[in-house]
């Protein structure tokens, strides 16, 4: 991975008249026999995407078949290139590449995920670079995004046919009156779009983001983001909320309408009934409010779910102790449960055209960003590290609003066998998840043989694991 960013940025912009900057992509290509060759985009000629350039100029007489390539960049999808010429996707299928690594999703709504459908639909092992090299490689083409995101709301012409999702193909039922012109004009006023609603340049702008097809009939994800009443044709939209008071009664609320709508008036009711409280930090009085994790959590619910489980609304419920948001749909592939609760999941949108329609309305935030908030939930509020579970269909998010636990992971005759040191140091490796007997030993300044006593009990109770040798022994939390 590193080797690819390396590449990427020898990369050469061609020179053109209009001011397009083109991105900056690097390749490695690890062979069978062990050897690799790697290339960057312009590397030969003008122009020549790096895969293009390392596949078909560098390797056109060589047998690839079973090698690993590592690109910055996802491969263009099939229909990116003009006839007779071959979408990198492609070329890396006829080559029978056997795994693939990519850095960053295409930037562009209407191209984001497709060249990486295609690999997965024709059998390629796909997998995504760490979060802090997809930093990197944005941080590096953040020209050529800016320009990718802009182009994809202006006059072109230009529409891809794949489809991620049934949500992405027309309802036939549907007609622009279905549309809410506030939330569409809010929208229209954030994107700096400045066509008149039912202008015939309004709806060609709306048909490249995916809103309307080309004969002007709505979208699933028109439909979804910008409809009056969308849960009549996706009952699945509507998010069920359940606030149970201290008292054990419950209070039920459903939220229906265009999905940009839904997020402030979800934050704003749970903030009046998550309230806020206060930590002492250095000696000193620190006013905290949990609506920050909780606004990540369920914006990223909203936006990622998949909507072709129909039926399946997504839940929310806000007890004393935890917050609970249950999104349909697995983690989207090759995301896993694993990457979600140790925090380092790469950054992969389920639905692209909805990423970008919050993202112009300053919904969510970089790309990646999510992540690291919820990460940053032990040291923020002091309280535990927010978890992930799936079952199904439900990708459940559970974010803690007590530092009393430990009981509901671990149950209650393991917990009350726990004295208080041992009940704080499991917590601790619960937040880390991964830790050394020096590291526990340092953290709460322990001697060895206490660290050691305290972890080898967590062991003899199946609450950890550990791997490594001897000298250098780690102890991961059974999540």
């Amino acid at each position: 991975m590193n080797l690819a960013i390396e590449e990427m940025k020898k990369s050469i912009n061609e020179p053109r008249n209009d001011g397009k900057i083109s991105p900056k992509v690097g390749a490695v290509l690890i062979k069978p026999d062990g050897s690799q060759e790697s290339s960057h985009r312009g590397e030969l000629r003008y122009g020549d995407h790096a895969e293009f350039c390392l596949l078909e100029r560098k390797n056109r007489k060589t047998k690839l078949d079973d090698s690993v390539l590592f690109t910055t960049l996802e491969p263009c999808a099939p229909g990116a290139r003009s006839h007779p010429k071959l979408s990198c996707a492609e070329r890396i299928v006829n080559a029978r590449i056997k795994k693939i690594w990519i850095g960053i999703e295409d930037p562009d709504p209407n191209v984001d995920r497709k060249g990486i459908k295609f690999l997965q639909d024709h059998g390629i092992i796909v997998n995504m670079f760490d979060p802090d090299l997809q930093i990197e490689i944005r941080n590096h083409n953040a020209e050529f995004i800016k320009q990718a995101e802009q182009r994809a709301k202006e006059l072109s012409g230009k529409k891809e046919s794949v489809l991620l999702s049934k949500i992405e193909d027309k309802v036939t039922v549907a007609s622009l009156d279905d549309f809410s012109d506030l939330s569409l004009t809010k929208f229209l006023s954030k994107a700096n779009i400045s066509y008149q609603i039912g202008s015939q340049e309004l709806n060609q702008v709306l048909m490249q983001l995916g809103i309307l097809t080309e004969d002007g009939i709505p979208t699933g994800v028109g439909l979804l983001l910008f409809g009056k009443k969308p849960q009549l044709k996706f009952p699945q939209a509507v998010i069920k909320a359940e606030y149970i008071r201290p008292d054990g009664n419950s209070e039920l609320k459903d939220f229906e309408g265009p999905l940009v709508d839904l997020p402030l008036s979800i934050i704003d009711w749970a903030d009046n009934r998550l309230g806020s409280f206060y930590t002492i930090e250095k000696g000193k009085r620190k006013n905290k409010s949990e609506i920050d994790p909780f606004r990540e959590a369920i914006i990223n619910a909203i936006v990622h779910r998949d909507y072709d489980i129909e039926s399946a609304p997504i839940y929310l419920i806000i007890d004393k102790d935890k917050t609970v948001i249950k999104s349909p749909g697995a983690p989207v592939k090759p995301i896993t449960i694993e990457q979600l609760n140790s925090f380092t999941a790469p950054s992969l949108s389920r639905n692209p055209k909805i990423m970008y329609i919050f993202n112009q309305l300053d919904l969510v935030e970089q790309r990646g960003k999510g992540m690291s908030v919820l990460k940053k939930v032990p040291d923020e509020f002091k309280l535990p590290l927010p978890h992930f579970s799936y079952n199904e269909p439900y990708l459940e998010f559970t974010l803690f609003r007590t530092s009393n636990v430990l009981e509901s992971l671990i149950g209650v005759e393991k917990y009350n066998g726990l004295n208080d040191e041992e009940k704080e140091g499991l917590l601790h490796v619960y937040n880390v998840r991964t830790i050394s007997k020096s590291e526990y030993a340092n953290h709460f300044n322990y001697k060895d043989k206490t660290a050691q006593r305290h972890l080898a009990k967590f062991k003899r109770l199946g609450l950890v694991s550990t791997k490594g040798a001897t000298s250098n022994l780690l102890y991961i939390f059974n999540l």
